[in-house]
């Protein structure tokens, strides 16, 4: 015996009732130049980062996250410097 499937609803939707077309509908959207997905966000660098785990004493941490944003990379500017004072690293 054949069952009947039963019917799919209807997934048409009128075009009058799209929400209107905003400054953040645009912000948000997906760019193009041509046919070519532009990219957002920051380039990529040549040379890129590799995330590591570092234990650092509480009070160094405290004291590195108290400067402010961008202190893991005041970290690795700084770790750069006493490398290449000590002659282990090229300028």
């Amino acid at each position: 015996m054949n069952a009947k499937k039963p019917s799919t609803p209807s997934t048409w939707t009128d075009p009058d009732d799209a929400p209107a077309l905003t400054q953040d509908f645009f912000a948000r959207a997906d760019l193009f130049q041509g046919e070519t997905l532009k990219r957002r966000g920051r380039p990529k660098a040549a040379s890129t980062k590799e995330p590591v785990k570092i234990r650092l004493d509480a009070d160094v941490l405290a004291a590195l996250r108290d400067t402010g944003d961008g202190w893991q990379t005041r970290i690795n500017d700084t770790l750069r410097a006493s490398l290449q004072l000590a002659g282990r690293l090229r300028a």
